[in-house]
């Protein structure tokens, strides 16, 4: 009995260990890190995305007014909780990098509650590093009214590099 508990645990390690591996490789630039508390990985401890890899993900569109752009503005890109689905991620709470080194702490509840998404373009053509890209942190303020406020607007993290799920 104590043979097949040890090979059963044996088998469950080894799928666990296949299973956290699943994530293909970036074949372009990677413009997303995921590390932390992640399940699916594709270099080392982290996942790394390139814009093929992200466009792959539930995508969605809005269009709507933010405090930095004028009037009203499409936006598309992956779901942010698509994005911590593929990865595996285990946590409440993400810190959401810039370029700049600029961080916001993020619960992971928003991505659960709202349609946020990593905006990938703005008005139909992708978003250069000038132009809060290659990512950007988009609530959806049309739906939610609620959400324009001070609060939500230091989420809204733009030119992202990394996300790190914690807790």
């Amino acid at each position: 009995m104590k043979t097949l508990l040890s090979l059963l645990a044996g088998a469950l390690m080894i799928s666990s260990a296949v299973q956290a591996a699943n994530l293909p490789k970036p074949t372009g630039d990677v413009v997303l890190v995921v590390t932390g508390n992640i399940k699916n990985t594709n270099k080392g401890d982290s996942a790394e995305f390139d814009m093929e890899m992200l466009e792959g993900l539930t995508e969605i569109s809005k269009t709507l007014e933010t405090p930095w752009t004028e009037g009203t503005t499409a936006f598309s890109g992956p779901q942010l909780r698509a994005v911590l689905e593929e990865v595996g991620a285990r946590g409440s709470k993400l810190i959401v990098k810039a370029l700049n080194d600029y961080s916001a702490e993020v619960p992971v509840e928003d991505a659960e509650d709202f349609d946020t998404m990593l905006a990938t373009k703005m008005n139909g053509d992708y978003m250069s590093v000038r132009d809060k890209g290659p990512l950007f942190l988009v609530y959806p303020f049309d739906t939610n009214p609620e959400l324009f406020n001070e609060k939500y607007f230091s989420r809204s993290v733009w030119q992202i590099r990394e996300v790190e799920v914690v807790e």
